[in-house]
Parts: C-alpha cells; sequence; structure tokens
C-alpha cells in the first residue's frame, strides 16, 4: 500500500510492521496435519469488566492416516484449559505445551484414516495484551469494556491448520446486553440475564445477551467482534451490507456502504459471486492489525476510518471473500493464492476507481516489496516464519505482480477468464498452484512452465539495458533500429515491450527477451528520439528506484523490530542509489529521533527538505518534526516557525495540518519512557 507516515516514529514503525499483517497469515502450522477438524459447536461468555472470557468447544475431527492416537491443537496461552472430554463425555489426558501454543489430548482409542470423533474443550482466561500472543507483541484477541475482538488468529478456540483446514462452525456469545456481536453466517439473538449455556454470569450482575452465528459451509469463520457500535444498513446493488462503527465515526457508515457495495460489485463481475450476499464491515481498536476478514467480515482498525475513504485497504479486505474465505491455499507454499490474489484485487479496483496511474503506483508499490526480500523461492515459502516480512511481502507483493505479469503474458481477456474460472471451479475449496496453472494454461493455448518456473521456483528479477543503432532507409522509406536487450538472468525469459518515441508518433514492439542478450529490429516513419524498456511496467524488474525503495523498506522492518542499527544500514544504501532521496532522509531522521540523538535528526530533517522532494508529505512532516525537536530544546520561537512553515505547505497528508495547528497552540513534549504512544 502506498506509505503515509504516523505522527510519532514508533507509532510509525509498529503501524508499518502491522500492514505486512493483512489476516490471511498461518503461523507455524504443520504443512500437513494429522487430522482434519471438520466442525466446531462454541459457547463463549465474555466478562468484558474483568478481560474474561469462559468458553466450551466441541469439535469433530477426522483422521487423515491410520492410528492416530494424539491430537495437538493451538491454543492461546491466556487460556486455561480446565477440562476435557471424548465423544462419551468421559474425561480425556490433556497436556499443555505453552512453548508453541498447544494442547495435546491423549485419545481413548486410536482413530483410523477417515474415522471422525470429538473433543470437548472446557477453558477461560483473560485476554486483555498481547503477552499470550501467538505473535509476539501483536494483539490478536482482547476482552474489553469499549470493544471485545476474537480474532481467527488469536487462536481463542482450539485450532488445527490455521489458514488450511476449512471447517463449519456454531458459534454462540454472551455478552453484556448492551453489546452487539458481529460474525459469519446466520444469526439469531436472545435476550436474557442469565441466558449463557455456560451460566458464568458477569462480575457486575447486569443482563447478557447471546448470539449465535451458525456456518454451514466450511471455511473460516473464526473471527468474532463484540461492541456497542451504531448500525447503518444497506440493500444497494443486492448486497445485504451491514456497517457497524464506533459512535465518534457514526457519520462514515454511509460513505464506507457505498464504497463497499462499489467494490463488491465490481469484484463480482470480475470472479463471480461471492460465498454469501451479506456482509459485515465492523470497526476494531488500532491496538491490533489494520484489517481481519472472516466469511461475511471485513474488520478495519478505527485508525484507517476517515472522511476520505482508505479505499484500497477495504476493497483487499474485501477480496478476501473470494481468496480466502471462498478459495483457500492447500498448503502454505501456495499461500500466496489468498494474499496475492487480493493484493491484486486490491490494485484491480484502483485501476477501475483511479485509471492506469493509479495502477501504475500500485504496481511500483508491489514490485518493491516482491523485491525486498526476495532470496526465497515463492514456491518454498512454507520455510519462512509466516509472520515476518519476507514471508508478506513474498506471499502478498510477489504473488500479485505474477498475477499482473500473467495478465500481460495472457492478454486481458484470457486473463479474466482464468481468475473467474479458478474462482468458481474451486469456490468453497482449498487449491495449489497445479490448479491455477492448468486453468491458465487452457485459457492461453499452451504450457506455461517457463512462466510459473521463473517466478516461483527462482528469485531475482531482470534489470533491463538496451543498445541500438539507427539506420536511415533508402527513398525516404523511415528509420530501422537494430539493438540489444541485455540483462543478467541466464535463464529468463519474459515478452516485453519496447516504446519507440519519433519525431512523428509514438510506436510500441513486443519483444521475447530470451536470456541475456536478446536482439531486435524495428522499423518507423519518423527518427527514433527515445526507446524506453517495459514503460507500462508489464514485468517485474529492478531499477535504482526499486532498489532505493526496497532498502527503506526492509530498513522500517527493523526498525518495527527495534534493530535501529540495522534500520540505518537500510536507509544508509538507499542514500547510496539517490544521495537526494528526501524519503531515506526522512527515515534517517526518524531514526535518530528516537534515539533522542535531536541534532543528528535536525540534520537529516533538512537534508530531507533539501532533497529530491519525494514524496511530496515529506516536506511538511519535516517541518513538523523540526518544530518538535525545537520544542523539546527549549526553542519556542524557531519551532513555531517550522509550524507555520508546515502549514503553509497546505499538505495534510495524515493530519498533518492539524499537527502542526496543535503545536502553535502549545509546545511538544516528548512522551515519558513509559507513556504509551498512539
Amino acid at each position: 500500500m502506498s506509505f503515509q507516515p504516523w505522527p510519532q516514529p514508533r507509532a510509525l514503525a509498529k503501524c508499518f510492521g502491522l500492514v505486512f499483517l493483512l489476516l490471511c497469515l498461518p503461523a507455524w502450522a504443520a504443512e500437513k496435519t494429522k487430522f482434519r477438524v471438520d466442525d466446531y459447536q462454541i459457547d463463549a461468555e465474555l466478562i468484558p469488566h474483568t478481560h474474561r472470557i469462559v468458553a466450551r468447544a466441541k469439535v469433530k475431527f477426522t483422521a487423515r492416516d491410520n492410528n492416530l492416537n494424539v491430537a495437538t491443537f493451538e491454543l492461546n496461552n491466556g487460556l486455561r484449559v480446565t477440562k476435557v472430554t471424548d465423544d462419551a463425555g468421559k474425561p480425556a489426558q490433556a497436556e499443555r505445551v505453552t512453548q508453541d501454543f498447544t494442547v495435546r489430548v491423549q485419545l481413548s482409542k486410536p482413530l483410523n484414516k477417515d474415522e471422525s470423533t470429538s473433543l470437548t474443550f472446557e477453558y477461560d482466561g483473560a485476554l486483555d495484551s498481547a503477552d499470550d500472543s501467538p505473535v509476539q507483541g501483536l494483539k490478536l484477541a482482547s476482552v474489553g469494556d469499549d470493544t471485545s475482538y476474537l480474532l481467527y488468529a488469536g487462536r481463542w478456540f482450539p485450532v488445527n491448520g490455521f489458514g488450511i483446514n476449512r471447517f463449519t462452525a456454531t458459534i454462540n456469545v454472551t455478552v453484556p446486553a448492551h453489546m452487539v456481536v458481529v460474525g459469519s453466517g446466520k444469526e439469531s439473538a436472545s435476550e436474557g440475564s442469565h441466558n449463557s449455556p455456560l451460566k458464568a454470569g458477569t462480575t457486575s450482575g447486569l443482563p447478557t445477551k447471546t448470539y449465535t452465528f451458525a456456518w454451514d459451509k466450511p471455511s473460516f469463520p473464526g473471527t468474532m467482534v463484540a461492541g456497542t457500535f451504531q448500525e447503518f444498513k444497506s440493500d444497494e446493488a443486492g448486497v445485504d451490507l451491514h456497517v457497524f462503527f464506533k459512535p465518534i465515526h457514526q457519520n462514515l457508515g454511509a460513505m464506507y456502504a457505498e464504497t463497499a457495495v462499489k467494490e463488491f460489485t465490481y469484484f463480482v463481475t470480475l470472479y463471480g459471486v461471492a460465498p454469501s450476499s451479506t456482509l459485515r464491515i465492523v470497526e476494531i481498536p488500532d491496538d491490533t492489525v489494520p484489517s481481519a476478514w472472516a466469511p461475511e467480515v471485513a474488520a478495519i482498525a478505527g485508525r484507517a476510518i476517515s472522511e476520505k475513504v482508505n479505499y484500497r485497504l477495504l476493497a483487499n479486505t474485501l477480496a478476501h471473500q473470494w481468496w480466502g474465505a471462498s478459495v483457500s491455499p492447500s498448503s502454505i507454499d501456495d499461500y500466496w493464492l489468498c494474499d496475492g490474489f487480493a493484493r491484486y484485487s486490491e490494485a484491480r479496483y484502483v485501476e477501475s476507481a483511479a485509471g492506469a496511474a493509479g495502477l501504475e503506483e500500485a504496481v511500483k508499490d508491489m514490485s518493491v516489496g516482491a523485491l525486498a526480500y526476495d532470496t526465497v523461492p515463492l514456491s518454498t515459502v512454507g520455510k519462512l516464519d509466516m509472520f515476518s516480512p519476507e514471508f508478506q511481502s513474498l506471499v502478498t507483493d510477489k504473488g500479485a505482480m505474477i498475477l499482473h505479469m500473467l495478465r500481460w503474458v495472457e492478454g486481458e481477456q484470457k486473463f479474466d477468464h482464468t481468475m473467474r474460472a479458478f474462482a468458481t471451479k474451486f469456490a468453497g475449496k482449498s487449491a495449489s498452484l497445479d490448479d491455477f496453472s492448468a486453468i491458465a494454461e487452457q485459457d492461453y493455448g499452451d504450457k506455461l512452465t517457463w512462466f510459473f518456473s521463473q517466478w516461483l521456483d527462482s528469485t531475482g528479477a531482470p534489470e533491463f539495458k538496451t543498445k541500438y543503432t539507427v539506420y536511415r532507409l533508402g527513398n525516404n522509406k523511415g528509420f530501422r533500429v537494430v539493438g540489444q536487450i541485455t540483462q543478467d538472468l541466464d535463464l529468463f525469459r519474459m515478452p516485453v515491450d519496447l516504446k519507440i518515441d519519433t519525431d512523428g508518433k509514438t510506436e510500441e514492439k513486443r519483444v521475447e527477451v530470451v536470456g541475456t542478450d536478446s536482439a531486435f529490429t524495428i522499423e518507423t516513419f519518423g527518427r527514433p528520439r527515445r526507446i524506453s524498456i517495459d514503460p507500462n511496467d508489464n514485468v517485474l524488474k529492478n531499477s535504482p528506484d526499486v532498489k532505493l525503495r526496497a532498502s527503506i523498506q526492509r530498513g522500517q522492518a527493523m526498525v518495527q523490530q527495534g534493530d535501529l542499527a540495522g534500520a540505518l544500514s537500510e536507509y544508509n544504501k538507499a542514500l547510496e542509489v539517490n544521495k537526494n532521496s528526501s524519503l531515506a532522509h526522512y527515515r534517517v531522521a526518524e531514526v535518530f529521533f528516537q534515539q533522542k540523538n535531536y541534532q543528528a535528526s535536525a540534520n537529516a530533517y533538512r537534508d530531507a527538505l533539501n532533497g529530491d522532494g519525494e514524496p511530496r508529505w515529506t516536506e511538511v512532516w519535516s517541518h513538523i518534526q523540526l518544530g518538535k525537536i525545537f520544542d523539546i530544546t527549549g526553542q519556542r520561537e524557531r519551532a513555531t516557525n517550522e509550524y507555520r512553515q508546515a502549514l503553509q505547505t497546505n499538505d495534510n497528508t495524515q493530519g498533518a495540518l492539524d499537527e502542526a495547528r496543535k503545536y502553535l497552540q502549545k509546545p511538544f513534549e516528548q512522551p515519558k519512557a513509559n507513556a504509551k504512544l498512539d
């Protein structure tokens, strides 16, 4: 996604790290588990005032192989298992292993292949911090007075084969009566002072309400959000749409509903009907991921909800109704079929809404992400930590770029048919690369082994160069250009577009680039003035700009991980590519600011102001940050001068002008070490 700054450096790093997590992600799940979960029957009562959850989950599962005698499930370490019983109601021996967030249950009798049984787990605990999260430092499940969220990734119920094992579920959630619960499936609700099947009660003794969500098609209906919301409803274009926003954002419900309907119906035209025509958009707090999805559910963090709709984030989240909820990956190595497809769906919608320029910007973003950590072939990405920046950039951005290049290779009409046929054939099923490539080859009319092998089984991207000679043809018949396209990947093969600017008009020619040197001959009527290779960015390729931005992206990931020295090293690599990069200088300044090295930080912000000015927001935010430095060091007059210069830019990226006005009224104060940053 296009990056914009957050007001505080630490908040910036935290948010950027979260952008990698669009919650279509597994975490250390076994490539092939020994059993398959078929169905969950879950009763859960939330006691917000004490951040507590009391739950019972009946899990039906089927053995994949013979002699299954131990069943292992992932469960949030903040939850304590009090009892496990088998399908006969007899106690089962269970072992809690906190090191890998698992519960291992000894079965009363071994299961043979295709035999099924069930286990019932009773458990409780407090969910109010990231301390026991399956992902270190990231809250994925929380029970609180204002909002409770139980994301599937938070392992708030016993999970098998995260992101791979599809299941059905009936989930009953009891909450204080003033709260609303949002989930997947057919909804019903019952009121009562003590109507939870668990009879846990609330510490306050207030009335409760139990919401039931039944999802009967195997998918991933494991995310629940509860809170006090203002609901906006719409049935436009046949979409049963519900927007659940906090009261502070209640006036934005209609605007987001309008955008969501446009995006949803656009994806219907591309991929066919969604798993459901019901859609629930719900606001989640800022202390978790930027977005999450489940069947019929699109959750968006409050910080992304504003009068200027973040339509890219919303489009990406909605696209997971097709890529994730409907078609899901059959293995971790196939995870680009989920995240990469959603990412490119986002880009397609950007193209429809903002035209070719919008797609161009999205492709630049994807190219940087695709090459930032291109050290492991995408086909073996399961070797990586699933929540690492490396995994995320590959499955999301390189996966999206593979689709972008396939669109160029196949042509628009055939590519659209491939995507729609894939979405239709594997609706409600898991799919692999082989499944997708078979459909693509059928539409293409030939084998595409060379294409998928190159981009999934290998690493690297070409850096194109060209050399050519222009000859004048006799009798005023024009000119002939004879040249070569060179790049350094010996096994490379791709069609590449050449654009020739002449005195008269612009001409284009498609050249098959094979190996390190590929010859071409072009005849033009006007004298050639300039030749551009792949001007429309149809091919993933290296360039000085991509290298610069990739270094900056790696540096930001290191900041998020607390490795400031590593981040500075990456930013300096970016400055080696372009010593005038305002963005690179700005990132260096952020690190020095975080280290409280204010002189070095001020110098770097000045360098950002004197650089190339790209992106434009570096100007307004450099002035604001300089103002903060002057406030911290007791130079109020100089600080107010910087805030006024920020206002003169008239650039309100991420609320910059509001920030400048605030500190004109009251000096900036550096938060104390133990204070929480936004």
